[in-house]
């Protein structure tokens, strides 16, 4: 599941909505103002943001060459049309685009800028899916149902439909109502955009921003009630968002809880054909990396190695990578076999890092993905991962995939970052509110608040997430590798951690809660990365690179 939250409409709306419009009027959440759109990248000392110090650390290795490193992004795809990522694609160097051929005979056709692990026959694309316990429930309820543990003769499997079940029925329940609530709220806001258009003079195809209804000067009751909605569901948005962004997200979200409550377990081999619970190693898929869906890999994407310095979107972290798109994260969650697949796909053609901005709770053959990470190490790939987004403490309840190993035979592994999101500034709200946490299995913390990267068809975008924390570090990853490339996936991490200064005695909210805690217990570092001193303290190492 991708792991930038897609849920904008909070408690106050669902008051706002069932209690009545005015009486709400005089509790509406304050309007925050934007922050740079570069924050991120900022330096917490001379900027106030506490993001990177990504200037500072150009200016360190201003003047040194670089060579280029290939970057595997697994995601929902990417727009490959998306002006500021020209130029930066992988171009697969023995295959010719478009003669139905596979020229290099890796056992994918026409593979130019990566592959697309969901894809069927006729350009086709399984791209919504449902969560991992609700499959696993509909694939062995029949057996189990009316089993208990003293009735069940295969005991671990039987334990298995424990676990899955207890997730099942929790995402059941949350999914009923949730869609019981967001339905109304959204059949509101579609109702009361076209009376906001006409209050703002627009056309019926142009859309508005937070800050044009901000602005809109309220002439009678109606108009004050439907101002106080949208502003509401503005109301973790900055000024630039639209309400086409806020109606999309939103749709897409109830199209997720719908997946969840009525599954379609046929879909997959509907569309891709194959074999999800079968680890056979025949290609499937096709080449198509775009789809509706694409918003959130080319955010991804775009923030590791956008074009720099070009006056358009953003500025990726990374000076000169090529971005390898594979496309095997669905509006729901990933099939541990795409996701195996996927890895194998970026080690075998060249990767050198891999950014993996998914997570979901169950993995019913994490076997497959302990072996596929052992492959990414055997071959000197660092795999970077976003921590999730359920503010829970994944040292006792882990999301998937992890490098704790089913067997035992590893819980920490050289060459994978696990990234949690951090705030904008030094306080309270430092660690984001949503942000997965643990001493032991989140390494270090990114920027993860109100990032801005490049979206599919538009300019740009804003969003919360460890989906773009985990791009930062990435992009932080491949500026080490491009500047000192003896250094192995083992020194890279090592450096990227040590550059993340424990915040020692800096009291936060515990994500989720209203307990502070000392920044220092919610990852392994205690910190938050920075770009400067990640180069400063690799530019001192011997390279180990094989």
């Amino acid at each position: 599941m991708r792991t930038t939250p897609r849920v904008l409409i909070s408690c106050t709306l669902l008051a706002f909505l069932f209690t009545g419009f005015s009486s709400s009027a005089q509790t509406l959440p304050p309007s925050q103002p934007d922050p740079p759109k570069d924050w991120f990248a900022l330096d917490q000392k001379t900027d106030g943001y506490f993001g990177i110090s990504l200037k500072q650390a150009y200016q360190f290795i201003n003047g040194q060459k670089s060579k280029p490193v290939i970057v595997g992004i697994i995601d929902s795809g990417a727009d490959t049309l998306q002006k500021d990522l020209q130029g930066v694609f992988w171009n697969n160097p023995k295959e010719r685009a478009g003669n139905g051929k596979d020229d290099d005979h890796n056992g994918y056709v026409d593979d130019i800028h990566g592959w697309n692990f969901l894809g069927g026959p006729a350009g086709k694309c399984d791209f919504n899916e449902t969560e991992e316990e609700v499959r696993e429930y509909q694939r062995l309820k029949e057996k189990y149902l009316t089993l208990t543990e003293a009735t069940a003769t295969d005991k671990k499997e039987f334990a298995y439909w424990t676990k899955v079940k207890m997730e099942y029925d929790s995402t059941i329940t949350k999914a009923r109502a949730e869609s019981n609530q967001l339905s109304p709220i959204l059949n509101a806001l579609v109702e009361t955009s076209g009376y906001v258009r006409h209050a703002l003079n627009l056309k019926s195809n142009q859309t508005f921003t937070k800050a044009d209804v901000e602005h809109l000067q309220a002439a009678n009751d109606t108009l004050t009630e439907v101002k106080n909605l949208w502003m509401i569901a503005f109301s973790e948005d900055v000024s630039t968002s639209t309400n086409v962004k806020v109606l999309k997200e939103l749709s897409e979200y109830m199209t997720k809880l719908n997946n969840s409550l009525n599954p379609d377990v046929e879909v997959r081999k509907r569309i891709v054909g194959d074999d999800p619970d079968v680890l056979d190693h025949k290609t499937y898929g096709n080449n198509k990396l775009k789809f509706s869906d694409a918003s959130h890999g080319t955010g991804v994407a775009g923030l590791v190695g956008a074009v720099r310095n070009n006056g358009y979107g953003i500025d990726g972290v990374a000076d000169n990578v090529k971005l390898m798109i594979i496309k095997a994260v669905p509006n729901g969650d990933e099939y541990d076999k795409d996701e195996v697949n996927a890895i194998h796909y970026a080690v075998d053609n060249g990767a050198r890092i891999i950014n993996m901005s998914f997570g979901k709770k169950i993995s019913p053959h994490k076997e497959w993905l302990d072996e596929a990470f052992k492959y990414a190490a055997t071959h000197d790939v660092l795999l970077v991962q976003a921590a999730g987004n359920d503010n829970q403490d994944v040292d006792a309840k882990p999301d998937y995939p992890n490098d704790t190993f089913a067997d035992g035979s590893i819980t920490d592994m050289d060459n994978v970052i696990n990234v949690g999101a951090s705030g904008l500034k030094l306080g309270d709200s430092l660690a984001a509110s949503f942000s997965n946490f643990g001493q032991k299995n989140v390494d270090v913390f990114a920027p993860g608040v109100k990032v801005t990267s490049i979206d599919s068809d538009a300019e740009t975008i804003t969003e919360d997430g460890t989906s773009f924390s985990a791009p930062i570090v990435t992009g932080i990853a491949s500026l080490i590798m491009e500047y000192y490339p003896s250094l192995s996936a083992k020194q890279v991490k090592q450096a990227i951690l040590e550059s993340a200064t424990p915040l020692k005695d800096v009291m936060v909210l515990k994500p989720g809660t209203k307990e502070k805690v000392d920044f220092t217990k919610l990852c392994k570092t205690g910190g938050i990365v920075n770009a400067r001193l990640a180069l400063e303290i690799a530019s001192k190492m011997k390279g180990e690179r094989k």
